[in-house]
């Protein structure tokens, strides 16, 4: 009998223990605890031009999906499908370290491996050719002293924006879409017009909506598929498109939380890609690419700097 008890009694303390963590965690997302799908990069490090290494194809599929590598305008197809580490793989892992102020090795080092396989925006450094995170910066002479970069931010190919007229803009959320996400997001919004001469409100007229925001898994019909939980986290396009979609498979929390996605840091990045911004290669800077999970962070004078240059405010 008194056997019998204990085991009740530990039963009762197991269960208090379990239902507070089952709570904790994101119900819509049954795989978060799979591998990232850019996991495969950390067996790759200290590859090396010249070495044939198994896994290297998927390196560059990575690479050509953020805008890096494009064997199909290379006078060199014969690498593009093989684990072959070759002049353009190197080229390409060049521009990736020059981009995220890595050392410029051309080799997967430790600090390059480490930039790939942290989550990332879904949108490209490089698109159609254009590195948009290294053109546009302004440069400043001070003296006789060299050259320095004195801004990081940059915006899509074409400058693409919001009309001068239309500094208004509508939001809507997809159905589906929950309260702490629909908080969040507007929490970035009114972050983003206090820095901005845009205003925004939310609207539940969604079709008519400027932006329409809302959680996608996989292949959703964008052209830009999500790959589950860890990888891409969320993507959005250019003016005056408006889309911006989360994966829904990543683990979604308010705040900074260990092992979870911040929505509201998620969302001032995509917005940033909304109003016209592209990606800064200033780490601090909420338009910087990457972020690691637990981490939260708001608007830095790198974003807002490039916002009002763009809409020359």
């Amino acid at each position: 009998m008194a056997s019998n008890l204990f085991q009740f009694a530990l039963c009762i303390v197991l269960f208090s223990i379990v239902i507070p963590l089952a709570s904790y965690a994101n119900p819509s997302n049954p795989n978060a605890q799979k591998p990232s799908p850019f996991e495969f990069i950390k067996h790759l490090q200290g590859c090396h031009k010249g070495e044939k290494v198994k896994g290297l194809h998927q390196l560059k599929t990575y690479l050509e999906r953020f805008g890096y590598l494009n064997y199909q305008n290379s006078q060199n197809q014969t690498h593009v499908n093989d684990d072959d580490f070759d002049d353009l793989l190197e080229s390409a892992i060049k521009t990736y370290q020059l981009n995220y102020h890595l050392k410029i090795t051309g080799t997967l080092d430790a600090q390059t491996v480490s930039n790939m396989v942290a989550p990332r925006c879904g949108v490209p450094d490089i698109i159609n050719g254009t590195n948009f995170m290294r053109a546009g910066r302004k440069m400043a002479h001070h003296g006789h002293n060299t050259l320095h970069t004195v801004s990081h931010y940059n915006f899509f190919p074409g400058r693409p924006r919001w009309p001068a007229s239309q500094t208004h803009l509508t939001y809507g959320f997809l159905s589906g879409t929950n309260s702490n996400a629909i908080s969040a997001v507007e929490r970035a919004f009114n972050k983003w017009a206090g820095a901005t001469h845009f205003t925004f409100s939310q609207t539940q007229n969604v079709r008519n909506a400027n932006l329409m925001i809302g959680f996608h898994r996989r292949n959703h019909g964008d052209g830009a598929p999500f790959d589950g939980p860890g990888g891409t986290l969320a993507h959005a396009f250019a003016p005056t498109d408006g889309r911006f979609h989360y994966d829904a498979d990543e683990s979604w929390v308010v705040g900074s939380v260990p092992g979870r996605m911040d929505m509201e840091t998620v969302a001032l990045h995509e917005i940033g890609h909304l109003l016209g911004l592209g990606h800064s290669s200033v780490p601090d800077a909420i338009m910087f690419a990457s972020i690691s999970s637990g981490v939260t962070k708001g608007l830095h004078r790198d974003d807002i700097e490039g916002i009002r240059n763009l809409y020359n405010v």
